[in-house]
């Protein structure tokens, strides 16, 4: 019965909106999904505090009913937020370095996104005590898709269409954030990357000019390509991990289906 994981996923996405209203805050962004944020409309306290109060409330409604699989859930959220908090962290980091590469971009990611879609795939087993190899193969499942999902985040955050997407053009360059599209850029040792290390190294304000060439020189340096190819790797390696694990044919294709719309949506 799918109520009986319900707990669970209220309270993934009571974290995930703690994560959002902290983000949007130390990201300084305006607008998500169309719709002024939460700082913008309450003030920068109001919702940090709110933030807050969701992340309690979520351990809270895990540990209602202190079943050994409500506390292995409680777990698994725990340590996937502390792993958030530690991608954020390094995430703010690197807009002030300029020697970040890609690997350790990639853990970036893995933490930042990866670990909450990998317990949010794998907590509702782990709530009604599915068997650990369930629980194991889905997490995994949930941490490719989570990194197919940055990838093509950062795709939209260079080159996303503000009417689809919620947010102005080129968010991602105007705060400088180095992310997976922009690093192999600057690190792939072209004419176009060292150029765009020029443009990013400076302290001051880019100009729309400035924005638009470095889109440019992302995609000339192979960094919007090498994204895009990533992004199916991850995908396709979580097909890999579905197929070799035993679930009903018809959950497969809920998850499938779900992998599916996260990386390819325009919004």
């Amino acid at each position: 019965d799918p109520l009986r994981g319900a707990t669970a996923a209220a309270a993934v996405e009571l974290v995930h909106a703690f994560s959002l209203l902290h983000d949007d805050i130390m990201d300084d962004d305006r607008t998500r999904r169309h719709r002024p944020t939460a700082w913008v409309v309450f003030g920068r306290s109001a919702a940090i505090l709110t933030g807050d109060a969701l992340l309690i409330l979520a351990m809270d409604l895990l540990l209602e009913q202190g079943t050994r699989g409500a506390v292995g859930a409680a777990r698994c959220l725990s340590a996937a937020t502390q792993r958030l908090i530690a991608g954020q962290a390094a995430d703010l980091e690197f807009e002030h370095r300029q020697d970040v590469g890609v690997e350790e971009c990639r853990r970036m990611a893995a933490n930042k996104t990866g670990a909450l879609l990998a317990c949010a795939c794998s907590i509702g087993a782990l709530y009604v005590e599915a068997p650990r190899p369930l629980v194991t193969a889905l997490a995994a499942y949930g941490a490719e898709i989570g990194l197919a999902f940055q990838l093509s985040d950062d795709l939209l955050g260079i080159w996303g269409d503000p009417r689809t997407t919620g947010k102005p053009a080129l968010s991602d360059l105007r705060a400088r954030k180095k992310t997976l599209p922009a690093v192999a850029a600057l690190t792939s040792d072209t004419v176009a990357g060292r150029r765009l290390a020029e443009l990013l190294a400076g302290s001051g304000p880019l100009s729309e000019a400035d924005l638009r060439e470095a889109a440019q020189l992302i995609d000339q340096a192979g960094g919007r390509a090498w994204a895009e190819k990533q992004a199916q790797h991850h995908l396709d390696a979580s097909e890999r991990i579905l197929g070799g694990t035993p679930m009903p044919a018809d959950v497969r294709a809920e998850f499938s289906d779900i992998a599916r719309f996260i990386t390819s949506r325009d919004h």
